[in-house]
Order: C-alpha cells, then sequence, then structure tokens
C-alpha cells in the first residue's frame, strides 16, 4: 500500500486539488485507515492512467469518467477472454478444434454481410 505522500513523490504533476476530485468523483478508491489513505498498486497504476489521460492528452475532467469506463468495460472484456481461453485450452482437442471451426465459421458470416 503507498500512502498520499508518496504518491506524490511518484508523480511529480499530480496536483492535490485534482486528486481529491478524483476520490470524491470515485474515479480512484483508496483505502482509508486511521484516517490516512492508502492505495493500493492497482489505484497507483489507476491515478498514473489518469494523470496521462488529464494532463498530457488534455482530456478534460467532465471526459475522464467516460474514458475510465470505457477503459473498465475493455480490462473486464479482456479478463473474461483470458478466462476463456483457459477454458478451451482445458477442453479435449476435438472440443478446441470444434471451437475454432466455429469461430472460423463465425468470422466467414461477419466478411459476407
Amino acid at each position: 500500500m503507498i500512502g498520499v505522500d508518496e504518491i506524490f513523490e511518484q508523480i511529480d504533476t499530480l496536483q492535490r486539488s485534482d486528486l481529491d476530485a478524483w476520490i470524491r468523483e470515485a474515479l480512484i478508491s483508496p483505502q482509508e485507515d486511521a484516517g490516512a489513505l492508502f492505495f493500493s498498486e492497482m489505484e497507483c497504476a489507476r491515478i498514473r492512467l489518469i494523470c496521462t489521460l488529464h494532463y498530457e492528452l488534455e482530456i478534460d475532467a467532465e471526459t475522464l469518467p467516460v474514458v475510465l469506463s470505457l477503459v473498465d468495460q475493455l480490462y473486464q472484456t479482456r479478463q473474461r477472454l483470458l478466462k476463456l481461453t483457459a477454458a478451451v485450452a482445458a477442453q479435449d482437442k476435438t472440443v478446441q478444434a470444434a471451437i475454432l471451426d466455429a469461430i472460423e465459421l463465425d468470422g466467414k458470416i461477419d466478411q459476407e454481410t
């Protein structure tokens, strides 16, 4: 877990007012312990992403929630795809071949339309 002071040391561009706003808007979710805020590695990565989007790419505060929602959806889709890939890999070769055939058939149908 990383404290607030450490996060400011790690990210030079981060402004306290922005961090407070992102917490209020639930764009990031720190953990609180004895009145102090702490961030997991995942939350620190999210703060870095938000800083890049806001400070470098100049995405305004009103647009950030939309962009982050899309990033979150993409991440969730990636996690589901990884689970699906593992589930398919655990099947016997016949089942794997049938799944691959179905995917290829679906791709051919998409190309025809």
